[in-house]
């Protein structure tokens, strides 16, 4: 009864997912404030429905019920409690229906929140909200129920993708989708602009929260299958450019570009074409990623293997929402005014080479990622693009980015003095400026741009110091006098400053592993050693174990420095008997130096084993400073200015509620 509870439930969410999308433009088409009024009601009514799908899909895999299609293929009776409930959306049907909960979950926020809005605005907004909505839902009604059920049922499941069996996997796609999703927003925000042909600063204040918090959840996601992929894989790396991480990675790209074009419309009511625009971009790209990965156009370790018919119904979404959103755009952009001017030289002018440099390094990804498709497609032939591509592509566009991100906030609007910007930065530039001579200095032999690139991390770090330094006139006035500064600064200054000092921690773990990172392969019998990087492993010998629901094969590693015991590294490889397939687990070390990282591989005929090891410098920093990035975007959006959006108008007497747009 669980099951056809959940399926009733999206069914009847799909109705009120219709009556979402068609009534509210239909009141605001015709003036009715009632008609359009029904949006708030509908968004919140198919949240909680899609809530109860979720529920009931959960319990299912919670009571292990293997008369469920899709738990019986996702699930099994052995698994840790935590696997059974990742397995909800670790498969196509189940991460749709987090899909569609994730999206119901934004917009009942905007109705339950946005009271500030104009109603009018509001009413579009959640009519496109809800237009997205249907197409999902439709999706998963029509093409990937959760809820078919199996007779007679099986006596258990046939378990869940053994990589998938991580931590890290149980939490990487909720978050990943929020910012996926949540990027549905801005994109609702950008066409129910375009459909009343109005746009000013006030609707860049609106927008920007929302596009912030999926900026947030989309940095911590993908972090966090970074994270994964460099432990659960056994490739010691932590990106490999492939299509389906690119797939998040440009939507955050432009998602990144929106916040800042965002930032000056509403200060600067700038850019406002721009604006728009890079909202449909970004949730285009969104919708590309959900395309990537279960179209069955990739064979990916991230992707979903599903029926390609799956991926017909996708494109035709994507058809619908991309090609609608840009011929509407096309429709109404010549009639939007662009707002106001500045000089090159200005805070607006940084923001623009900002968007520029972010915007052509997503081109960049999205040319490396798609060409080898539409290339097989036309041709037939099959290429790869890999990391040399990227690497000689996107990297060279973001050094000018990353140098040119602390003059941004030091800065003036409209007109700007560099100069002046420049002499505020003399501590960053003569800590990074000494950071590369000192490394130089010690690395004669190369690799000749490492140094340039943790001065680069350095400049951002002490840049974004120095934002603060500057807005709490330290060294102009009395220590106590800036200390009552820096304190009464509004939290948004500090959320940018922590995300720039983020970007400059990532940098510098970006730059160590790659510049120095040290491998080596070895053939090792009981007793046998290895060096690197200053440690000597020795290994101890393997023993088989007992897991929950796999057997493992562990070797022992006995670490020691200088003579001295340091740790002892077990990686292993796993064997699942239900899924018949095996994983690699990694034994890491980790120190402020770096990450110790090592392999067990193949046993071979004289009794020793095949060994990875890998020293990876500084490697930690990257997820450090992702995880700081997300943190300033949350200080960012406590600050009071941000969640309670524009401030309300008056209402005009000669209007009626609906259109004036603020009526209670």
């Amino acid at each position: 009864m669980i099951a056809e509870t959940g399926h009733y439930a999206l069914i009847l969410a799909l109705g009120v997912a219709i009556v979402q999308m068609v009534l509210p433009i239909i009141g605001t088409r015709l003036n009715d404030p009632r008609l359009a009024a029904v949006s708030i009601p509908a968004a919140q009514l198919q949240f909680i429905l899609v809530c109860v799908a979720f529920v009931a899909l959960t319990v299912a895999y919670v009571t292990s019920d293997f008369s469920v299609l899709n738990v019986w293929q996702n699930s099994h009776s052995a698994k840790p409690m935590i696997y059974k409930i990742s397995g909800v959306w670790g498969n196509h049907e189940g991460s749709m229906v987090l899909w569609v909960l994730i999206l119901a979950l934004f917009g009942a926020a905007v109705a339950t929140f946005g009271s500030n809005l104009p109603r009018r605005l509001q009413a579009n907004v959640l009519a496109v909200q809800g237009s997205i909505a249907v197409a999902f839902l439709l999706f998963i009604v029509m093409t990937s129920n959760p809820f078919l059920r199996i007779d007679p049922a099986p006596f258990d499941g046939q378990g869940l993708n053994p990589v998938l069996q991580d931590p890290a996997l149980a939490f990487h796609p909720p978050f990943l989708y929020a910012g996926y999703v949540g990027f549905s927003m801005a994109f609702s925000f950008a066409v129910a602009a375009l459909i009343d042909g109005r746009i000013d600063a006030a609707w860049a204040r609106w927008v920007r929260p929302w596009t912030l918090a999926a900026w947030m959840f989309l940095t911590l996601g993908i972090a966090m299958g970074s994270w994964w992929a460099y432990y659960e894989l056994g490739w010691g790396g932590f990106w490999f450019w492939d299509p389906v991480e690119n797939a998040s990675f440009m939507p955050w790209l432009a998602g990144t570009a929106l916040l800042h074009s965002a930032l000056v419309m509403e200060k600067r009511d700038a850019l406002k074409v721009w604006t728009v625009l890079l909202a449909i971009i970004t949730f285009s790209l969104s919708l590309m990623g959900a395309f990537l990965v279960r179209s069955g156009v990739l064979t990916s370790v991230h992707a979903f293997a599903v029926d390609p018919e799956r991926g017909v119904f996708i494109l035709g979404i994507m058809a619908v929402f991309i090609g609608g959103s840009f011929a509407l755009f096309a429709w109404r952009a010549p009639t939007l005014s662009q707002g106001g001017l500045f000089a090159p030289i200005s805070r607006e002018g940084a923001l623009v080479l900002n968007n520029l440099l972010l915007t052509v390094s997503c081109a960049a990804v999205f040319v490396g990622t798609l060409y080898p498709l539409a290339l097989e497609a036309v041709s037939g032939e099959k290429i790869s693009v890999g990391a040399p591509f990227f690497n000689l592509t996107f990297v060279p566009l973001m050094i000018p980015l990353l140098m040119a991100v602390p003059f941004g906030p030091l800065l003036a609007w409209k007109r700007g003095d560099l100069l002046a910007a420049a002499q505020r930065l003399t501590v960053a530039a003569v800590v990074s400026l000494a950071a590369m001579i000192a490394i130089l200095a010690t690395h004669q032999s190369g690799p000749w741009l490492a140094p340039l690139g943790i001065g680069l991390g350095l400049w951002l770090i002490v840049g974004a110091a120095t934002e603060l330094a500057t807005r709490s006139k330290l060294t102009e006035v009395s220590l106590a006098e800036s200390w009552r500064r820096l304190r009464n600064l509004p939290r948004a200054a500090y959320g940018t400053a922590l995300a720039h000092a983020g970007l400059g921690v990532m940098v510098l773990g970006l730059v160590g592993t790659t510049a120095w990172r040290s491998e080596r392969i070895e053939a090792l019998v009981p007793g046998g050693t290895v060096n690197i990087a200053g440690y000597e492993l020795t290994f101890q010998g393997v023993k088989e174990r007992q897991g929950p629901n796999y057997k493992e094969l562990a070797g022992l590693f006995s670490v020691t420095r200088a003579g001295q015991p340091v740790t002892t590294l077990i990686p292993s490889k796993r064997a699942y008997s239900v899924e018949k397939s095996a994983t690699t687990e990694a034994g890491i070390y980790n120190s402020w130096r770096g990450d110790l990282y090592i392999v067990l591989g193949d046993p071979l005929k004289d009794g020793g084993y095949s060994v990875r090891v890998y020293f990876n410098p500084l490697v930690r920093l990257i997820w450090l400073g992702a995880l700081l990035m997300f943190l300033g975007g949350g200080v960012s959006l406590s600050d009071r200015r941000l969640r309670v959006g524009a401030p309300k108008r008056a209402k005009p007497k000669t209007q009626s509620a609906l259109s004036a747009g603020n009526s209670p």
